[in-house]
């Protein structure tokens, strides 16, 4: 809790530093993405991220680890393309080209076409669709390009040739990195891998290999194990279980005491999706790891998964995994009346007979 700053929140000058601390902000609910921050931040004003995202810069919005949507800090973007570099691209596997109808050569020349489409200028997602049917001739390539939920625009935005640029209206648009960001050039693929390494284990090791390739999205246990040796770990046992931690935060490790730290974070925060899920049983992790990637807002209480909650309007509801003492209500009263004053309402706490939750 403390190296994910959610012991205390950091000062609002240090936001884009906690963006970079925490590998960037899970986007795939925007009013998730904020509230990730907000946990985090200290005097986070409401609409802060967007402003970074579409008027400052400062925030880039891509898809990255695990093919979702990540707002990273855009000085960065180079850092987490090069990474994506050292693995296996999703057009070379099989599976993928024959999922989506295509061969090698057919992705191949859609991937060269999205940049060139994209050059200097911002497209809706049917626009894209249209210029790089255009652009490889390929019979149809305009209505696989419209469909699912971008699989075959990743591929490009894993090699930095595709981010978001701002709506038009509630058309989403794309653009190419190099225009958006004058400054971006994608890192080494050797360098940015050790660099990944250290972040991740920085921000949420201890860590297997098991976990550290669910986190990016690395479908070889054995190649994150790979990975992760490059930044030359040490092995620590956690209850028990053989983990992976770097040198320089034994000590720090050691130390870390119960500060009594009460949040209530939000759907898909970056906390929960990187927490070892076998801390919790498994009727709790079916209330916070739902089905179809869906993440529960939680409770966290000390570093552990305390229950679930939710909000209608200004109720707050709590559903505890156990017994709650008083102190542990203080704390989720305190914090539910932070996140009325952000998104400007009273809140109404209320909580649900524990027993609902096993």
């Amino acid at each position: 809790m403390q190296r994910q700053q959610l012991t205390r929140r950091a000062p609002r000058a240090e936001a884009l530093a906690v963006v970079r601390a925490i590998a960037g902000l899970h986007a795939q609910l925007a009013s998730s993405a904020e509230l990730t921050l907000w946990a985090r931040v200290d005097g986070l004003e409401a609409g802060a991220v967007d402003a970074a995202v579409w008027e400052a810069r400062t925030l880039v919005k891509t898809w990255a680890m695990r093919g979702t949507l990540h707002l990273l800090a855009a000085d960065e973007l180079g850092l987490w393309v090069g990474a994506q570099g050292a693995l296996k691209p999703r057009h070379h596997v099989g599976s993928w080209l024959r999922h989506h109808g295509l061969t090698r050569e057919q992705a191949d020349a859609m991937l060269a076409a999205i940049p060139a489409a994209l050059d200097g200028q911002m497209l809706t997602r049917e626009a894209l669709a249209d210029e790089v049917a255009r652009l490889t001739g390929i019979a149809g390539m305009d209505g696989k390009l419209r469909g699912g939920f971008g699989d075959l625009l990743k591929p490009a935005a894993f090699a930095g040739d595709l981010c978001f640029a701002p709506s038009e209206g509630r058309n989403v648009r794309f653009t190419r990195p190099a225009d958006w960001l004058p400054a971006f050039e994608p890192h080494d693929a050797v360098a940015a891998q050790i660099a990944v390494g250290r972040r991740y284990l920085s921000a949420y090791g201890p860590a297997t290999r098991e976990t550290f390739a669910r986190w990016f999205g690395i479908t070889s246990p054995a190649q994150a194990g790979r990975w992760l040796a490059s930044v030359e770990p040490v092995e620590v046992s956690v209850a028990g279980v053989t983990m992976l931690a770097l040198a320089d935060d034994l000590a720090s490790l050691r130390a870390a005491e119960p500060t009594g730290a009460v949040r209530l974070l939000p759907a898909f925060d970056h906390y929960v999706v990187a927490a070892p899920r076998d801390m919790l049983s498994e009727e709790k992790r079916g209330l916070v790891y739902r089905p179809q990637g869906w993440l529960s807002p939680v409770l966290v209480v000390d570093g552990v998964i305390a229950g679930v909650w939710s909000r209608e309007e200004a109720v707050v509801e709590i559903t505890p995994f156990g017994r709650v003492p008083r102190a542990v209500r203080s704390g989720v009263e305190a914090e539910a009346e932070l996140l009325g004053a952000f998104l400007g309402f009273a809140p109404d706490v209320r909580w649900r007979d524990r027993t609902a939750a096993g």
